[in-house]
């Protein structure tokens, strides 16, 4: 795939909120599972992980937002959800480990076949609130 042409107007994606109701559980989902560095302060009310450098040197993010303890509960069916999955693309060489400690941590892990890219292995898990996270990377050349 070419490199995106550097005067386009969107550069990349730079974050994706999500609203939880366990941000303790959330946390060690994203930062120790899948290695997200935390880049705000402990005690700031929402959460910011860098998942990487993108375009222009702007942190690629997922944000941990705390859901109002008064407001109703999330859907519990997918289906009823807003958001349907986000992923992360992942070191190809580091792809079985990290299924492996998907497993490990008792997550169920889905396997899945990419709709438009056919270069890629994927698999899928559930964050502790429910919302599914895709992981994606490019089939090893020596595969």
């Amino acid at each position: 795939m070419p490199e995106p042409d550097p005067e386009r107007t969107v550069l990349g994606l730079a974050e994706i909120v999500l609203w939880t109701r366990d941000m303790d559980a959330t946390l060690r989902f994203y930062r120790d599972l899948f290695g997200l560095e935390m880049i705000s302060e402990p005690d700031f009310k929402a959460k910011f992980l860098s998942a990487g450098t993108g375009p222009g040197g702007v942190p690629q993010m997922i944000v941990l937002f705390p859901h109002p303890q008064e407001a109703p509960a999330f859907p519990s069916d997918k289906p009823s959800r807003v958001l349907h999955h986000l992923a992360f693309a992942v070191n190809p060489s580091r792809y079985d480990e990290l299924q492996e400690i998907c497993r490990t941590y008792g997550l169920n892990v889905r396997q899945g076949i990419h709709p438009v890219l056919p270069d890629v292995r994927t698999f899928y898990v559930d964050d502790p609130e429910g919302n599914e996270v895709e992981v994606i990377a490019r089939q090893e050349q020596n595969r």
